[in-house]
């Protein structure tokens, strides 16, 4: 059996999925954005008339995800140093790796989990960047 986790503090999720699943020891986070809690602003993102990107910060969006990772982490019993391995999606990896590389380094310089950055057209909602990561609990 699984267990259905949602966080109170992390931003709603856009559809119908938890924001993770614990199974045994192993806990899968869905996909993590930068959006903020209680709102559909997004850090460093500035929209247009139409709500498309007319422009955007990836490292101000880096901080805020990393940040709702670590928010559903912790309501889900696990920790930032029990991350084992990270799917980074990227919607410009030609301007926007080395700074989310740089940034990424920055929290992950003393746990190193496994990680995989693909880059992809769009997201779901106008962000530039989303996690998809697994833990461990104790």
């Amino acid at each position: 059996m699984s267990e259905k986790i949602n966080a109170e503090k992390a931003p709603e999720p856009v559809g119908a999925y938890p924001h993770a699943r614990k199974h045994g020891n192993l806990l899968f986070l869905s996909g993590v954005g930068p959006r903020e809690k209680g709102s559909k602003t997004i850090p460093g993102v500035t929209l247009n008339e139409k709500g498309e990107i007319e422009s955007y910060d990836i490292e101000k969006q880096c901080h805020s995800v990393f940040k709702n990772v670590r928010l559903v982490l912790e309501a889900s019993g696990s920790s930032w140093a029990q991350l084992i391995d990270v799917t980074v999606f990227l919607t410009n990896m030609k301007d926007d790796f080395k700074t989310y590389n740089r940034v990424y380094a920055e929290y992950f310089k003393d746990n190193q989990p496994c990680r995989t950055t693909v880059e992809i057209i769009s997201l779901p909602t106008p962000i530039a960047i989303e996690l998809k990561c697994i833990a461990t609990i104790d």
